[in-house]
């Protein structure tokens, strides 16, 4: 792939690029009151193109 330049992005070339190499997001958020927690949340999302994930499955059964 080539560097593109800032005149050539746009929002569907940057999502097209994620989702061909796949993307992990992570993230936590905790509730609490006087200090005391309540409410732990942990998300953990994979985003990608299912042609991304069948590469990588083909390369580790080989």
């Amino acid at each position: 792939m080539r560097e593109l330049n800032p005149e050539e992005t746009s929002l569907l070339e940057l999502v097209d690029r994620l989702l061909n190499k796949g993307v992990v997001l992570a993230g936590e958020a905790t509730i609490s009151v006087a200090g005391v927690d309540l409410i732990y949340l942990g998300l953990n999302l994979v985003l990608g193109a299912v042609e991304t994930f069948e590469k990588a499955q083909e390369r580790r059964a080989s």
